[in-house]
């Protein structure tokens, strides 16, 4: 039992579409009219979902504020959403930055402002409904759903190739959709045989004993789907494209949001529906991340355009998410969580400072600046913390994931914890040698030199990040907290089908 009476997800969920009726009520030249109720619709989305934080029982690993309703009865449809450890964190970070985002083109979007608003709030809609969804139908309507707004946001808002982009982000991501809208409706009829009725729901499936052939099937469709959205390499090749071409706003959310999509997607289903089949990929996947971390962070050094150098430093991070995911230990589970919300943070902030220089100077080559620190000295600063938390320095959020990633990597692969760490590395090289090009040195552009500083409203949403930066890098426990009993149950689960598996291969050898 908790402590809040009423439907408080559907509440969180549903709240930007009364933003956007509202704005679909206001004439479209009106724009700081819509800005204003696109912005405070954010807030109040991120104000109401803040209890779910102190309301939410840190002691145990089941769902909570649950609301089940049937939907579509014939069919095994219900309305269930709820959430437990590992999706908590991940509904307040979507609140959070979807607030920020809004904020954050507030002047560099001047074309079609309504639907642009209409927009970043369907996919707010969309992006809730994913991390809340326990029916499998519902988690697939919001899965799609998401992609929509995000296909316009980058297609019309977007930079000079932003078509190409957006026609290879919606390739890609529906390309793994359909895999698994595939795999599901296998589940679909296998828990049908198995109970006699059909059903939708997440945690009926947890119970289905598998065959271990089809896990590797199975496994392998989800696999597709959530590897492009993390995404993991090889499968990548969208993401720089749409995160040069896509507004600031469009990025952050990027960053921060959709692509924990995939990681997500990994622990909620993959690994507790098919735990013989991920035990058996563990090693496939661990040398993919691996990979992905070296090869992300030699491609960012090599870059002159500074968005394209911190997209491709995503490649890198979220290799360390699936490391320590694939680690299938506490710490390497634990670190890969907490690691998706500092990325989300870092990241999206990086993205942020990369949009105020675009918005002065509309360049993001790292050749036109220099010197940047003796007209924009805040701004300088606010940077340099910012790139510290990305690149994992201590006392910053960066360095607990990262840590915790790396015990749980060593433990479970001592030489690929080894060549992970080369990554932090090679992390630092790429930032801080961008950072020197940026900021330091002498203005050799005379348009540079009479670029202003912060405004006030590049404070209001760069200042909240920089706190969480701090308060997670000095004081983790509470955010560890909320996961620990949701990852501990979910450890269980699949190192007991390694210690089953283990045996059998055992009885087979005796023989």
């Amino acid at each position: 039992m908790n402590c809040i009476q009423f439907p408080i997800l559907s509440t969180i969920t549903y709240l930007p579409l009364a933003g956007i009726v509202g704005i679909l009520l206001i004439n479209k030249d009106k724009h700081a009219l819509i800005r204003w109720l696109a912005f405070i619709t954010t807030v109040v989305t991120f104000l109401v979902s803040l209890p779910l934080y102190f309301c939410f029982d840190q002691t145990t690993w089941n769902m909570q504020f649950v609301e089940k309703v049937p939907w579509i009865e014939a069919f095994g449809i219900s309305y269930h959403m709820g959430i437990d450890g590992i999706s908590l964190l991940l509904v307040l970070l979507t609140t959070f930055l979807s607030a920020l985002a809004v904020l954050s083109t507030w002047t560099a979007v001047t074309q079609r402002v309504k639907e642009y608003m209409i927009s970043l709030l369907f996919l707010e809609i969309g992006m809730l409904g994913v991390f809340c969804a326990l029916d499998f139908f519902l988690f697939y309507v919001f899965w799609e759903v998401m992609l929509i707004p995000m296909y316009f946001i980058i297609g019309i808002w977007g930079g000079p190739r932003r078509i190409y982009a957006a026609v290879k982000f919606f390739i890609y991501t529906m390309s793994g959709s359909v895999l698994m809208l595939l795999a599901i409706l296998t589940l679909y009829f296998m828990n049908f045989k198995a109970t006699g009725h059909y059903s939708f729901n997440i945690l009926e499936y947890y119970d289905l004993n598998i065959p271990v052939q089809a896990q590797f099937w199975l496994f392998m469709a989800f696999f597709l789907a959530f590897a492009i959205k993390v995404p993991m390499f090889p499968f990548h090749t969208w993401l720089p494209d749409a995160h040069v071409e896509a507004p600031t706003a469009g990025s952050v959310i990027l960053a921060g949001v959709l692509l924990k999509m995939g990681t997500y997607g990994f622990l909620r289903f993959s690994l507790p529906l098919f735990p013989n089949a991920s035990i058996d990929f563990v090693p496939v996947i661990m040398v993919l991340a691996v990979i992905g971390i070296i090869y992300g962070a030699l491609v960012s050094i090599a870059q002159s355009d500074i968005k394209k150098l911190v997209a491709y430093s995503s490649v890198s991070h979220l290799g360390y998410c699936m490391l320590g995911m694939f680690a299938l230990n506490t710490e390497g589970v634990e670190g890969s969580l907490i690691q998706m919300i500092n990325h989300g943070l870092s990241t999206g902030a990086l993205f942020l400072c990369v949009g105020m220089l675009y918005e002065r100077r509309h360049t993001r080559l790292i050749s036109e600046y220099g010197g940047i620190y003796k007209v924009m000295p805040w701004f300088a600063t606010l940077f340099l913390i910012t790139a510290f938390s990305s690149m994992g320095v201590p006392g910053l959020n960066g360095f607990i994931g990262e840590l915790l990633i790396l015990i749980g990597a060593f433990k479970a692969n001592v030489w690929l914890g080894l060549i992970a760490t080369a990554g932090l590395v090679l992390g630092a090289v790429y930032l801080l040698w961008m950072y020197k090009r940026v900021i330091y040195g002498e203005i050799t552009k005379e348009e540079n030199k009479s670029l202003k500083d912060m405004t006030s409203r590049e404070w209001v949403y760069m200042l909240p990040i920089v706190v969480f930066m701090f308060w997670i890098g000095l004081c983790p426990r509470p955010f560890l907290n909320t996961m620990h009993a949701s990852v501990g149950h979910l450890l269980e689960h699949v190192n007991q089908h390694r210690v089953v598996s283990t045996a059998v291969a055992g009885c087979n050898l005796s023989r």
